[in-house]
């Protein structure tokens, strides 16, 4: 099985040589590109292949989460993981409407940080707990303004048919597409297929986007 090819990007140096040792103990994952600001990030994406891209949010020259949008025009298969010392809710919500697929925060341990390259490789998305909780709590219907998000919401969910929501409503529970296909007795290529559709039909650039919009419809 071909290994999974992984860009780094962080200019701190301590910090960049321990993201390459945990990744390097991993027998599934290759680092093919290092670089140590935003802008070596684009373009060693641009070189390619990259299957996924570790970015640190602040960098000099370009900043992570703009590294963000240029790589996904520039390399728009490859699939981003934002890694920070900070959660902080501009930087998440930034980098999630942008299309990456995860944020994981520095103090992770090393199985957290391989668990979302992977999980990023395979259309999943990963965000690290305390991340995800804070996502949650970010798009919590408050008010005359959260029943008009709830309302925009649903009315974007009204484009899916029903298993194309029973598949978003799982997704929306954090579940990967092998775990959706036996919940649901479809294959994982099915699976696979039914979420492509979905983030089509919602205009998301990723699961961890859809799985925003269907909270914010059922106002949780």
């Amino acid at each position: 099985m071909s290994r999974i090819r992984v860009l780094i990007a962080d200019d701190e140096p301590l910090m960049l040589a321990g993201i390459q040792a945990v990744l390097e103990s991993a027998p599934d994952l290759e680092i093919v590109a290092v670089a140590e600001d935003g802008a070596a990030a684009v373009a060693a994406a641009g070189r390619g292949p990259v299957d996924v891209a570790l970015l640190d949010v602040r960098m000099p020259l370009l900043g992570g989460l703009d590294a963000v949008d240029a790589i996904r025009a520039a390399a728009p298969g490859v699939a981003i993981v934002m890694l920070t010392s900070f959660g902080d809710e501009p930087s998440v919500l930034r980098a999630l409407r942008l299309g990456a697929s995860g944020y994981v925060l520095k103090t992770c341990t090393p199985e957290e940080l391989l668990r979302a390259v992977r999980a990023a490789h395979a259309g999943d998305a990963y965000l690290s707990p305390p991340v995800a909780r804070q996502v949650i709590g970010l798009i919590g219907p408050a008010g005359a303004a959260g029943a008009e998000r709830r309302r925009a919401a649903g009315d974007r969910l009204a484009r899916l048919n029903p298993r194309e929501t029973d598949v978003l409503r799982l997704v929306a529970e954090g579940l990967s597409n092998a775990d959706i296909g036996a919940r649901l007795r479809m294959s994982e290529p099915s699976v696979k297929t039914y979420v492509s559709r979905v983030l089509t039909k919602l205009d998301c650039a990723n699961r961890v986007q859809a799985a925003m919009l269907f909270r914010t419809s059922a106002g949780e």
